[in-house]
């Protein structure tokens, strides 16, 4: 499975940004897809997933400020960023595995990783 996410950019705090990650070359449908993402100096860490069910999970510290979901096809999951600050900075990655829900918050857990966007968020 091939991933390609897109959609990073630099925002102004308080803005918005779409990110996509479009799966190619494999049954991704299949696949809990998720986002994570890794500021300078620090660990990737999760932001939301969404499995085969569409059932969708988010860190806290975006709860209410971020969306993800999937298109009709499953091949492409998005994320909707709103109230962005400068924290929200960072390279976000989307990733393709079969986690336990108890782990679904862990990268180890993904099998497969897009390049990575960059989302810049100015104060």
């Amino acid at each position: 499975v091939q991933l390609q996410a897109s959609g990073g950019g630099l925002v102004q705090a308080g803005g918005s940004l779409r990110l996509s990650c479009a799966a190619s070359g494999g049954t991704s449908s299949s696949y809990t897809m998720a986002w994570f993402r890794q500021a300078p100096g620090r660990e990737r860490e999760f932001v939301a997933a969404i499995r085969r069910s569409a059932h969708t999970y988010y860190a806290d510290s975006v709860k209410g400020q971020s969306t993800i979901s999937r298109d009709n096809t499953k091949t492409t999951i998005y994320l909707e960023m709103s109230s962005l600050e400068p924290e929200d900075s960072a390279v976000y990655y989307c990733g393709a595995g079969n986690p336990a829900l108890s782990a679904i918050s862990l990268s180890r857990m993904y099998y497969y990783w897009g390049q990575g966007t960059l989302v810049t968020v100015s104060s």
